[in-house]
């Protein structure tokens, strides 16, 4: 039998480094694939300081960000070397490698999305056609370009006897509806990481409160988190999708001022987490309200103490993480841009339009010869 060996490669909104994975597609039970090698590679400090500022207009951002898109490649090639070397294989037994790229701007309302990227020079260091772009089609057929993961969460945690919910908590936090029926839904749900994040790196000098060890020492802020939810993206109607376009620390900041809050750092990353878990909650109690089981991905997955408010926003549904299922919580989303990288070149849509709002199925991804 002929082997289908694909890469996937992500680096998410977290800003946290690099996931890349060597996944197999050949027939397996009843699984779409397994994991073969799979590997992080952190952003140096110089790398992650560039790409938080190229999130805004800045002096000379063109030149500064083709020079941040080729740093990316060699640590996407690195990545993918690495992971190849954990599966004992070579590039030449790999068919693909889809690279989503870094996200710098995120605005479907306008037809723009940018995810900063050189996949021909990944194609040309890694010595493998490179899948990338994934997210341009769905925003020119009218769609959002994301959560682009639902579809691969349903081939991969779609049961016909449960309904599940699929939470992926990166930066920003999205869901995938899976119930028994197969009719998948799916939308981002507002700030994963981002926010508490951002406000640990200002507060502690560190990139992320591990294990949302800090914002256990702190109290939620009643006043702040209402004013927090009050956000009309919330309550929006999806299709939708979010970015640090939206939310950021000047979006914090302005929240904090209208709050009138004169707190504790600490009661701030309290009330922060309790936002993302209220947000995630209150989308799955309106859009999934009969859902038995919630499994939780991504970074956020390692977050205990927004693991704690899930499951106390919840109950009494059983709360988990993909682990649970088999898959490890910081390798679901890229084996998803492998799998999409499997679907552009065999030619079938990567889209779902019921969650993106594209006017039909598209091919996803732009194609780079080896």
């Amino acid at each position: 039998m002929a082997r289908e060996y694909f890469a996937g490669v992500m680096s998410g909104t977290s800003l946290d480094g690099v996931d890349a994975v060597i996944a197999d597609f050949s027939p397996s039970g009843d699984k779409p694939c397994n994991t073969l090698g799979a590997s992080h590679v952190g952003f140096h400090s110089m790398l992650r300081d560039e790409l938080l500022a190229l999130q805004q207009p800045g002096n000379n951002e063109l030149a500064r960000a083709a020079s941040a898109a080729n740093m990316l490649a060699e640590l996407y090639a690195a990545a993918i070397a690495s992971a190849l070397e954990a599966a004992k294989l070579t590039a030449a037994d790999i068919t693909a490698a889809g690279v989503h790229g870094q996200t710098l701007r995120h605005r479907p309302d306008l037809g723009i999305t940018v995810q900063l990227n050189n996949a021909a020079r990944v194609a040309e260091k890694a010595g493998m056609v490179v899948v990338s772009d994934f997210r341009s089609r769905d925003v020119a057929a009218g769609g959002q370009g994301a959560p682009l993961v639902p579809a691969f969460h349903a081939a991969l945690f779609a049961r016909p006897d449960r309904h599940r919910v699929i939470v992926n908590v990166g930066g920003i936090a999205n869901m995938t509806d899976l119930p028994e029926d197969g009719q998948v839904r799916g939308f981002d749900t507002g700030p994963g990481n981002v926010l508490s994040d951002l406000w640990c790196a200002r507060n502690r000098g560190a990139p992320f409160d591990a294990q949302g060890a800090w914002a256990s020492t702190g109290h939620v802020i009643p006043a702040l988190l209402e004013v927090l939810l009050a956000d009309p993206f919330f309550s929006a109607s999806p299709p939708k999708s979010t970015h640090r376009d939206k939310f950021n620390l000047q979006w914090l900041e302005g929240r904090l001022r209208e709050s009138g809050t004169k707190a504790e750092a600490e009661d701030v990353q309290a009330t922060l987490v309790a936002l993302t878990a209220r947000t995630i909650a209150d989308a799955i109690r309106g859009y999934a309200p009969d859902a038995q089981e919630v499994l939780v991905c991504g970074g956020g997955a390692r977050n205990a103490t927004l693991l704690q408010r899930l499951a106390e926003e919840l109950t009494p549904r059983k709360i988990g993480t993909t682990g649970d299922a088999g898959v490890a919580v910081e390798q679901v989303e890229a084996l998803a841009f492998a799998w999409l990288a499997r679907e552009a070149l065999a030619g079938r849509p990567g889209n779902l339009p019921a969650v993106t709002g594209a006017k039909g199925p598209r091919v996803l991804g732009a194609i780079y010869p080896r």
